[in-house]
């Protein structure tokens, strides 16, 4: 068994001169901060047995008796954490292969983890520095290119969408003929759920958190139904206890459609009012609203599974939510089958695009979308050029464009194909 005492400026020069001498086999002993730098104390070819020994007798390792007492009392001092340390190689290396042993890791030294995390800062940088020079790279060769994403982002779209959008064209040398191009293959991604998901009837449950216009979406989708085919062929449910007057509203809204509507607050409830209103086309069903977080969320939606009769569920998405709580929402809710959704509050959204990269993501298809208060007129059947072009004029509205480091930093050093 070998000893040696390394000195060096930080660590990370302290273990390539552990590397250097001992080879990758080494165990680090000890090591400690020191005026300059940090003193690491390895060995090579150890065993605890010997260095315990040597410690009582040290004429008995002539290697160990060189050392310097000092030495000596780093190694009694750590035998408890050297059965826990692995080789340099092991875990620097290797540190994907984490030990599955309890015990306190070398690894897990200030030092060193101070150092992983001046390695990981110093990485980032890095990539914003490469992301940038990309960015700026793609607007010298491909000025084009840079234009189309740039007036993807302004709409308000995800990265990986406005990324996967450009890398599908062909040509983008007549940069007008590109944008409609782009814009034509945006719309042909849109999920939609055609024209004649109203008119199947059946039970519809319009589910969604709170505050997104449930009750009204409910109103706009009975009194559209009640235009077409009379308001003897519609009923209205309200599943909603917990918002005080929700009640008070659909009933309002019933009285002015003429058409019936009943509450239902458990399974069973449910279950009645379905079989009371067997003979209509359609059944509408307002649900509480509650948060994708809500501990009763799930109570809510098991509700409407455990019916006789089956029950169809559409999602209302405000466009005004940020897209990653959409995300969480059409994940919450999934927990029942979603046939489709319901864009709601768009006139009040300065931006669409997180709304569609949320269901462009989701694969979830939009039947409606709402804008406005006034029943029935402001719902109208979702159309895929329409959504589109709608998210392409809100950004001309919208003053001032993204910059240039805020580009770079979102679409995180994009590789654009060669064609392209």
């Amino acid at each position: 068994m070998k000893i040696n005492r390394f000195f060096a400026k930080d660590m990370r020069q302290a273990i390539q001169k552990v590397r250097e001498a001992l080879g990758p086999d080494a165990v680090i002993l000890s090591n400690k901060a020191v005026e300059g730098g940090v003193e690491l104390v390895a060995a090579i070819d150890y065993d605890e047995s010997s260095v315990v020994a040597a410690a009582v007798d040290s004429s008995s390792q002539p290697e160990i008796s060189k050392a310097s007492p000092g030495i000596v009392a780093d190694v009694t001092k750590n035998r408890a954490l050297n059965r826990s340390q692995p080789s340099i190689k092991q875990s620097i290396t290797d540190q994907s292969q984490a030990p599955s042993k309890p015990n306190v890791e070398w690894s897990q030294d200030p030092i060193l983890v101070e150092m992983r995390q001046e390695m990981q800062a110093l990485r980032r940088m890095m990539e914003n520095e490469l992301s940038e020079l990309t960015w700026h790279n793609m607007g010298e060769h491909k000025p084009n290119t840079q234009e189309l994403l740039r007036r993807l982002m302004n709409m308000g779209l995800s990265p990986d969408i406005c990324r996967d959008a450009v890398s599908k064209l062909d040509d983008v040398d007549n940069i007008d003929q590109a944008w409609r191009k782009l814009l034509n293959n945006l719309a042909s991604e849109l999920p939609i759920a055609g024209e004649d998901i109203l008119e199947q009837g059946g039970a519809i449950a319009i589910v969604g958190p709170t505050g997104v216009g449930k009750t009204t979406t409910v109103a706009k989708l009975a009194a559209r139904f009640c235009l077409c085919h009379g308001s003897r062929n519609v009923a209205l449910i309200t599943t909603d206890n917990f918002r005080i007057g929700a009640r008070e509203q659909l009933n309002t809204y019933a009285r002015i459609l003429d058409v019936p509507v009943r509450s239902a607050g458990s399974a069973d409830e449910l279950n009645s009012a379905l079989n009371a209103f067997c003979d209509k086309r359609l059944i509408l069903i307002d649900t509480a609203g509650m948060s994708q977080r809500d501990v009763q969320l799930s109570e809510q939606l098991s509700m409407l599974k455990a019916g006789n009769q089956p029950v169809r569920s559409f999602l209302a998405l405000p466009a005004t939510t940020q897209q990653v709580s959409l995300e969480q929402a059409i994940k919450a809710f999934s927990t029942v089958h979603i046939d489709a959704c319901i864009l709601t509050k768009m006139d009040e959204a300065a931006s669409i695009g997180n709304i569609l990269s949320a269901v462009i993501r989701s694969g979830l298809p939009v039947a409606f979308t709402t804008d406005g208060q006034k029943v029935p007129e402001d719902i109208q059947l979702a159309r895929p050029h329409s959504l589109i072009s709608h998210a392409a004029a809100l950004s001309q509205e919208t003053t001032g464009t993204q910059d240039d480091e805020f580009m770079a930093l979102a679409l995180g050093g994009i590789r654009v194909h060669a064609h392209v």
